[in-house]
């Protein structure tokens, strides 16, 4: 735990409470209020197409549940990390049907 504290040694301020930078609050949007954004990548990827998913705004466990929703919709593999989604193959079509119909605005990138 004290660790991570950096310049803090020591409060004597009774209401003191140390923030650690990893604990800042992330803004979680409603389904309705977010823009996703969804393209086909082969970056970095020997050649092979991943359906990738952009903009989320939400907690990690938010993110990784909205990945494995579309995972299981698209019956195939896939991450959830970094604010973005992969979905292994080219399932743009099918992914912007699954969060069209979870109530997410979507927006097609790219090719």
């Amino acid at each position: 735990m004290g660790k991570n504290r950096k310049n803090i040694v020591y409060s004597t301020n009774p209401d003191f409470h140390y923030e650690d930078e990893d604990e800042e609050q992330q803004e979680i949007l409603p389904a309705n209020e977010q823009l996703l954004y969804i393209s086909i990548d082969r970056k970095k990827r020997k050649g092979k197409e991943v359906t990738l998913v952009e903009g989320f705004i939400g907690t990690d466990e938010d993110l990784k549940d909205l990945g494995k929703q579309l995972k299981s919709s698209c019956g195939v593999g896939g991450t959830a990390k970094d604010g973005e989604i992969l979905i292994q193959g080219n399932h743009r079509e099918k992914v912007i049907d699954v969060l069209s119909k979870l109530g997410y605005k979507t927006k097609k990138k790219g090719g």
